[in-house]
């Protein structure tokens, strides 16, 4: 059980687990969300899949075009940008999705500027998006901020709980 009461379950790409700095192709990536998303299913009635960075756009991929049970989307830091890119990423197949998704970027985050969020998600009525000052992709933020990464994380979760609950009704 993770916080708030919720049943969470994590996992590594198979390229993670084998110690590659290389992401698989989306294919692999897709099974890999199929599998984790089979063995939560039998466990809990409601399924709201959750992604930092690569993990969210995957997961992204996954309940708009091989999964319709995902009951919603939570983004922690959504790349846009690929590295070294200026252009964004596509993110037409999110537009084709109905569900909820609650984007949540850092205020400098490079990846993902929020202003960029906000046009890319612009025809998507079931987006929302929070902009977590000051922080950046991997949401860490100045010391002149006050805030230490616990802080920011607790601020993560208390978002997340949240808009599951806002979700599932609880």
């Amino acid at each position: 059980m993770g916080a708030a009461d919720l049943t969470t379950l994590s996992f590594d790409y198979p390229y993670m687990e084998a110690g590659r700095r290389g992401p698989d192709r989306l294919d692999r990536l897709l099974a890999c969300h199929a599998a984790a998303f089979q063995r939560l299913a039998e466990r809990v009635e409601t399924v709201i899949v959750a992604g930092k960075s690569m993990g969210g756009r995957v997961g992204g991929h996954f309940a708009a075009e091989t999964n319709p049970d995902v009951a919603a989307l939570v983004f922690f830091g959504y790349p846009l940008v690929p590295l070294g890119k200026t252009e964004p990423r596509d993110v037409s197949h999110l537009k084709r999705s109905h569900i909820p998704m609650l984007f949540i970027q850092g205020e400098r985050d490079r990846l993902g500027p929020p202003a960029m969020i906000r046009r890319a998600t612009k025809g998507v009525p079931t987006a929302s998006l929070v902009v977590v000052a000051d922080a950046d992709h991997g949401f860490s933020v100045p010391k002149r901020t006050g805030l230490d990464q616990n802080d920011v994380l607790d601020l993560l979760a208390d978002l997340t709980i949240g808009f599951v609950a806002s979700v599932t009704g609880d």
